[in-house]
C-alpha cells in the first residue's frame, strides 16, 4: 500500500510539474523569457565592485540569485571607456579584461545564478552628452556590449547613471529614450535593470521612474546613504523609519513613493552591507561631525571592532532599525560614532520587502559583509 501511495504521489507531482512547464510556453511572457518553475521566487542581486574583489571569497553564493559586476564606465558617446589615459586602463575594464573576475563568474554560473553587468556614469558632462543623441549613443553602447555579453555570458545589463540634480523635461525625455533604445538594441535575450535613488521618486531628476519602469525589467531603489561622509551630523545609513522625527527621509517613505510610480513586481530594494564612521564633537547620536573625518565602515570592520574593543558596545536606534557605536579614541582625542547595519537590519529589510511584495533585494556591496549580516537571506529567495 505504501509503495502504491508513493507512486501515486510521484505521478501527481510529475503531472503538476509538466502542466507548469506546458503553461510556461503557452502563456505570453515579457521579452519571451522562459520562466523556470523551480527557480527561486525572489531576486537577490549581489553587487560586486572591482575595488572589493580581493576582499570577496564567494561565500555569498548561497544567498544571491544574480551576481552583478560593477562595472564598466560609459563615456559621452555611448562607448565603453577602456583607458584613463594612453598608459593606464580604466580600472573596471582592467579587472574584467585581466581575468580577475573569471572565477567569480564561473562559480556563479555553476550555482545557476544570473550574471549582470553594470554600466555606470556619475559625470554630469558625460551624461548630458550621452543623452543629447540618445538613439545613436544607445546603439554605440550596445554595439560595444554585445561581444562582452557573449564572452562572459551576461544575461542582464544594469544601467547605473547617477545624476541626482533636477533636470529639464527634455533631458528627462531624452534619458527615457536612451534607456528605451538600449533595451530595444539588446533584444529579447538580455534583460535590463535600471538603478534609481530615493530622491528620484520625489524630485524631477533626470530619471523618470514611472517611464523607466515601463521599459526596464527591474528597477533597483538604492535605499542607502541617508547619512554619509558629507553629512553634518551622524545618523543611520538606511533608516527603516523616522522621517520627520529623527531623519529627514527614510527607506519606508522612499519605497511607498516608489510604488506610486513602479509596479512592486519590478521594484528591487537596495540595502547596504556597510555603515559610516565619523569623528564627532559629542558622544550621543546625531552629534556634529568633524568635517572631513567620515569613512566607510564595512560590516566586517564593525564585527571585528566589537569583538576586539572592550569599551565598544552597540545600541539600537529603534526607529531606524540600525545600530550604532560611540567610543573614545585616545589617539585622536575625539569621540567616534559608527552607524551600521547588521543581520537584524537585513531581517528588517526582508520583512519590508515581503510586506510590500517587492521583487527582491540588492546588496551593496559584496566584500563589505562580515560573518553574520547575510544569514537572514538563507531562505529568503525561496520564500
Amino acid at each position: 500500500m505504501k509503495k502504491i501511495l508513493v507512486a501515486v504521489i510521484g505521478l501527481l507531482l510529475g503531472v503538476g510539474l509538466g502542466i507548469l512547464i506546458v503553461l510556461n510556453f503557452l502563456v505570453p511572457k515579457t521579452d519571451n523569457a522562459i520562466i523556470n518553475p523551480l527557480a527561486p521566487k525572489k531576486m537577490v542581486i549581489g553587487f560586486l565592485p572591482y575595488w572589493l574583489l580581493d576582499k570577496e571569497n564567494n561565500n555569498h553564493l548561497k544567498y544571491i540569485t544574480t551576481l552583478a559586476y560593477f562595472g564598466l564606465r560609459v563615456d559621452g558617446n555611448g562607448n565603453i571607456q577602456k583607458l584613463l589615459n594612453p598608459q593606464e586602463e580604466e580600472p573596471g575594464w582592467n579587472a574584467l579584461n585581466s581575468g580577475k573576475l573569471d572565477n567569480f563568474f564561473a562559480q556563479a554560473l555553476k550555482n545557476n545564478e544570473n550574471l549582470s553587468l553594470m554600466i555606470v556614469s556619475g559625470d554630469v558632462d558625460s551624461i548630458n552628452e550621452l543623452i543629447a543623441s540618445p538613439g545613436a549613443h544607445a546603439k554605440n553602447l550596445v554595439m560595444d556590449l554585445k561581444p562582452i555579453i557573449a564572452k562572459y555570458k551576461f544575461s542582464d545589463i544594469n544601467l547605473d547613471i547617477e545624476y541626482t540634480s533636477q533636470a529639464s523635461p527634455s533631458s528627462r525625455q531624452n534619458f527615457t529614450k536612451f534607456v528605451g533604445e538600449v533595451k530595444r538594441e539588446l533584444g529579447n535575450g538580455v534583460t535590463l535593470t535600471v538603478e534609481i535613488s530615493p530622491t528620484d521618486v520625489i524630485k524631477n531628476n533626470l530619471i523618470d521612474p514611472n517611464a523607466i519602469s515601463k521599459i526596464a525589467n527591474n528597477v533597483v531603489l538604492m535605499a542607502y546613504d541617508y547619512h554619509s561622509t558629507s553629512s553634518f551630523v551622524t545618523g543611520p545609513v538606511a533608516p527603516v523609519s523616522g522621517a520627520g522625527i529623527s531623519s529627514e527621509y527614510d527607506v519606508t517613505s522612499a519605497v511607498e513613493k516608489a510604488l506610486d510610480l513602479i509596479p512592486p513586481e519590478k521594484l528591487v530594494l537596495g540595502i547596504p552591507l556597510y555603515g559610516y564612521e565619523w569623528e564627532t564633537l559629542g558622544q550621543v547620536p546625531r552629534s556634529a561631525i568633524i568635517p572631513g573625518t567620515g569613512v566607510v565602515a564595512s560590516n566586517e570592520r564593525v564585527e571585528n571592532l566589537i569583538s576586539s574593543c572592550s569599551s565598544c558596545s552597540a545600541t539600537l536606534d529603534k526607529e531606524a532599525d540600525e545600530k550604532y557605536i560611540v567610543y573614545f579614541d585616545p589617539t585622536s582625542g575625539d569621540f567616534h560614532t559608527i552607524f551600521y547595519p547588521d543581520k537584524a537590519s537585513t531581517q528588517a529589510k526582508i520583512t519590508m520587502a515581503n510586506n510590500f511584495q517587492l521583487e527582491g533585494l540588492a546588496l551593496w556591496a559584496l566584500g563589505y559583509e562580515g560573518d553574520l549580516i547575510l544569514n537572514p537571506l538563507t531562505n529568503y529567495k525561496n520564500e
